[in-house]
């Protein structure tokens, strides 16, 4: 057999050893630890959304974010911790894949009824924003 032909029957079959992945959905919220070799790395919770501005008006939650062009509010969850004050918080389900040029990002409105609130009620969002 010629060596060109052993060298890619060897690759074809060492391929599936060399190769790996893992998929996990953290679905339940527990903290999940992936060991690597001789590494563990701790799975991160999703961040929040680094935001452009915030703001709320008459009966909605209006907030500028970085687009790439195909960015709109379905792309994001929207999380609600309720206490005194109800802590929205914001993170970007779906990543902006488009190339478009859109310096100034793009401005999202969700109203109190798509966010579960009430007119009075006092809420916050918990995301960073960039000055």
């Amino acid at each position: 057999m010629a060596p060109a032909i052993k060298a890619l029957l060897l690759a074809a079959l060492s391929a599936p050893m060399l190769s790996g992945c893992v998929i996990y959905a953290n679905d339940g919220g527990e903290d999940v630890s992936v060991r690597v070799g001789s590494e563990t790395t701790k799975v991160a919770e999703v961040e929040a959304e680094v935001l452009r501005a915030a703001r709320f008006e008459t009966g909605a939650l209006v907030v500028r974010v970085d687009s790439n062009g195909c960015t709109d509010a379905s792309d994001f969850a929207v999380a609600l911790a309720e206490g005194d004050t109800t802590d929205v918080t914001l993170t970007r389900r779906t990543p902006d894949l488009c190339r478009a040029l859109v310096p100034d990002g793009v401005e999202l409105r969700w109203t109190y009824e798509d966010l579960g609130l009430e007119a009075g009620d006092t809420a916050r969002v918990t995301n960073p924003i960039r000055l």
